[in-house]
């Protein structure tokens, strides 16, 4: 089922582009309700619908079908996140979120693996990590801006679906005090944005304690064919995963506000230890 919601996604996602004619910021777009097209769990689809109601980085919504599917499209604006986010040294990646539905069918994904505990780095407003907590999984939410974790917790409160947002260098975070058993870590950077060195000093971690065996590395990867886009192959992560010995167990390509003008979606890359 969860093939089938990426992909079904994805088609919503183009068809959406080819229609918008709003001028905001950043846009995307949740299912007004269940249906075959699009059959998520009414709740769980409320609580998205909620996630962003409660996020002052949207400021308008309205009711569009879209494919035969109603939908219901959010618009906002991150400027003044983007900019704070870029104040600290070792941020690895501006503040530049997935869209909410991603989130959830990523996670789900997560889930469906076996996955017991999600642990996102450099969270943003906590999207992954909100959505892994209403599907039950034990989330934790790292992010180094304080303006953005401040964000969180006001949608915590908000909402009271506590993801434990944290705010902490990623790269100097004691995970052992998560007491993690089967833990899937999402990677918040592109390789060619720095990614790349966040990962390898989390891989670098992990590789040191016991639970290499059972965890699960996330790499939200790219298509582009940009100036420095990097090598392409594996979404961008080739190098890294080859020189770790990972084995891609899972790609799924979701739509992200990055991605919003282009063609191809974002790879997300799920990874174990060989």
């Amino acid at each position: 089922m969860l093939d089938k919601l990426a992909k079904n996604l994805g088609t919503l996602k183009q068809e959406f582009v080819k229609t918008y004619d709003g001028h905001s910021h950043i846009q995307e777009i949740i299912p007004s309700c269940y249906s075959e097209f699009f059959p998520i769990d009414e709740s769980h689809l409320k609580l998205l619908h909620e996630f962003i109601k409660k996020n002052p980085i949207y400021h308008n919504s309205y009711e569009k079908k879209i494919a035969d599917t109603l939908c219901t499209v959010y618009e906002g604006d991150i400027n003044e996140y983007w900019l704070n986010s870029i104040k600290h040294g070792s941020s690895c990646q501006p503040f530049y979120p997935t869209w909410v539905i991603s989130a959830y069918i990523a996670s789900s994904i997560a889930k469906s693996l076996d996955y017991k505990e999600l642990v996102d780095i450099g969270s943003g407003d906590g999207r992954i990590a909100y959505c892994a907590k209403i599907l039950d999984l034990q989330s934790t939410s790292i992010e180094i801006d304080d303006v953005l974790v401040e964000l969180q917790n006001n949608i915590v409160s908000a909402t009271n679906i506590n993801f434990n947002p944290v705010c902490a260098d990623a790269i100097e975070f004691d995970y052992s005090a998560l007491n993690l058993s089967f833990p899937v870590f999402f990677i918040g950077g592109l390789p060619q944005m720095g990614g790349d060195v966040l990962a390898k000093n989390i891989i670098d971690k992990i590789s040191t304690t016991n639970l290499k065996k059972n965890t699960c590395i996330v790499f939200a990867g790219t298509h582009s064919k940009r100036p420095l886009s990097g090598n392409q192959l594996v979404g961008g992560w080739s190098s890294l995963i080859d020189s770790h010995c990972l084995q891609v167990i899972k790609t799924a390509l979701l739509p992200t506000i990055w991605t919003f003008d282009q063609i191809t979606d974002t790879p997300y890359i799920y990874t174990k230890f060989n």
